[in-house]
């Protein structure tokens, strides 16, 4: 297509002044303003405006939202009044308040000269031509300025002031005692067993600055043992985190005839009475299963029985404790004992064992020599004679003369 043609078809351009765009809240608004304006003067400057969506889409190419944003901030700024049309659907009536526009173009400038001779410039100066085909979107010819690599345009200032030499603040009288609390706060954590200990230490002492309150801070302050006055006693306990071993045992039976590994029924049975509210449900029905053998056990009794039967979780046991295992392994066999013994002297055991058993080996292991001149005699028997003289010079064999002779015959 030649570019006359082109440019008899594509249709007429619509302009906008970058002054009122300014102050309108954008080239949309400044477009769908100075439309308005246009419309308005071509016909009865007293008289409202009435157009459809579609009318000024095709006389300015804004889709509905693009209008529906000038509207909003036309009538922001108090630039535009709006009203509906009765009788006519999908029509509003508009009216652009051009002294309205003519204060905030004065507003915008410095001084009434300024704003006067700004005036006449913006009168004066050639409107910005934006080519706008219909139902398409607007494209300004306006270019954006390159940033240059080497002078970087300066970034803006950080609102958020920071206080210098920021510590934190608590119930703590001085930073030794701050360092203490923490010292002491990390020495629990690490017993305790937890993952990150020093994050756990962060998160406690910067909850205090938030202004929480620490259980941990008043034990310290206290002088008592942290977590001490934290500890509950369940029902099910003879003091905080021990249960009845009574309780404690079934619930390790149960696990061992389940077919669990006793090291895994005694983990897992203690990780349930840990739990409040599963170990106070298992407490109530191990108190209904101790009622029942109870009753039991008295009406055999009233029945000339002597010793009536009890499970044998109720049967009372020895604590199991790493003497008493020490000991009995050290009766059966001493070097199973758990006895704790240095690094070094186990070493030195190792060694000792490691050197004893070469020297049995290579006492051993060390061939006659009337068997190797038997063997020397035959052919096969003469090259496997040769290779094992050859790998095994610590037996003191060579061959000399086409026979097997020692070496060092003293």
């Amino acid at each position: 297509m030649k570019l006359g043609v082109f440019w008899r078809h594509i249709g007429q351009p619509m302009v906008y002044y970058p002054q009122v765009a300014k102050v309108t809240g954008g080239v949309t608004s400044a477009v769908f303003f100075c439309q308005l304006c246009q419309s308005q003067s071509s016909g009865n400057s007293q008289e409202w405006i009435s157009i459809t969506v579609e009318q000024m889409e095709a006389e300015t190419g804004l889709n509905s939202s693009e209008q529906d944003l000038a509207r909003r901030q036309l009538k922001a700024r108090s630039l535009l009044k709006e009203r509906i049309v009765s009788g006519k659907s999908g029509a509003l009536e508009f009216w652009p308040d051009v002294e309205a526009l003519e204060k905030r173009l004065e507003d915008n400038l410095i001084t009434p000269e300024d704003s006067q001779a700004s005036l006449i410039q913006v009168q004066d100066r050639p409107p910005r031509t934006i080519a706008v085909s219909p139902g398409n979107a607007i494209r300004t010819t306006q270019e954006t300025p390159k940033e240059d690599k080497y002078f970087p345009v300066r970034r803006q200032a950080i609102a958020v002031q920071v206080t210098p030499n920021y510590q934190f603040s608590g119930p703590w009288e001085s930073p030794a005692q701050l360092e203490e609390f923490q010292r002491t706060l990390l020495e629990y954590a690490k017993i305790q067993g937890y993952p990150n200990p020093s994050g756990w230490v962060f998160k406690v002492i910067d909850g205090m600055t938030k202004g929480l309150l620490s259980p941990f801070w008043d034990e310290f302050v206290a002088r008592i043992a942290l977590g001490e006055s934290q500890k509950v006693k369940r029902d099910w306990e003879i003091e905080p985190g021990v249960p009845y071993p009574a309780f404690e045992e079934e619930r390790i039976q149960y696990y061992v005839s389940k077919g669990e590994p006793l090291e895994a029924a005694v983990s897992k049975a203690r990780r349930d009475l840990r739990n409040p509210v599963m170990g106070r449900d298992l407490w109530s029905g191990f108190l209904r299963k101790c009622d029942r053998i109870a009753e039991e056990a008295l009406a055999a009794k009233k029945m000339g029985v002597q010793n009536p039967y009890l499970p044998s979780s109720f049967t009372e046991r020895p604590e199991i404790t790493k003497e008493s295992v020490m000991q009995k392994l050290a009766a059966v066999n001493p070097q199973f004992s758990l006895a704790e013994s240095r690094s070094d002297s186990l070493n030195e055991r190792i060694l000792a064992a490691e050197e004893k058993a070469a020297e049995e080996k290579s006492g051993s292991d060390v061939p006659p020599l009337a068997t190797l001149q038997e063997m020397f005699k035959t052919a096969i028997g003469r090259s496997l004679v040769k290779k094992q003289i050859a790998e095994h010079p610590e037996w003191g064999y060579e061959i000399v003369d086409g026979n097997v002779v020692d070496s060092i015959p003293f």
